[in-house]
């Protein structure tokens, strides 16, 4: 990044740096999480749910290189090995041992959840300070409000859909 570039940043750039690793371990796995979800759903409206999971997988894998992006702007190194996402991670993951569409659903509500209470937190340590990140961090946080909504949304379709039954 260049000088005036990180003149800008209105706040230590390791910092912000460190947050930006933190998220990106966090989307590593939650792409992971929705990648294999997706391979191994059953249930009902499996080809629904499993549809969902890969769409948000792709966007999540997005994320990662927003952030990846970002971090290189600052001046800092992403996480160069999958260990490290463990170590880093704010939501953890989920190893979805049971394929029933509505746990995998759960499972990642959940994790969902943590995006977005991440985000926001990033969001208010970068506001009014680093207008690129905080821009970014909107911008996903965004998509991760989206996601909640369209995985409680299949939730509730599978519950109507059962008790109809």
């Amino acid at each position: 990044m260049g000088s005036k570039g990180k003149e800008i940043v209105g706040l230590n750039v390791n910092e912000v740096i460190e947050l930006l690793n933190k998220a990106l371990a966090d989307e590593w796995l939650a792409y992971y999480q929705y990648w294999i979800g997706a391979k191994i759903a059953k249930g009902p409206m499996r080809p629904s749910v499993a549809e969902e999971l890969e769409q948000h997988a792709g966007e999540e894998l997005s994320h990662a290189g927003k952030l990846v992006e970002r971090i290189i702007q600052l001046g800092g190194t992403p996480i160069l090995s999958p260990e490290e996402w463990f170590k880093k991670t704010n939501c953890g993951y989920d190893k979805p041992s049971d394929a029933n569409v509505m746990v995998l659903l759960k499972q990642n509500i959940k994790g969902e959840q943590c995006a977005i209470e991440t985000y926001k937190k990033i969001a208010e340590i970068v506001q009014g300070k680093d207008l690129m990140t905080f821009h970014l961090v909107l911008e996903i946080l965004e998509d991760e409000v989206e996601h909640e909504e369209d995985l409680q949304a299949l939730e509730e379709d599978i519950k109507i859909l059962l008790a109809s039954k």
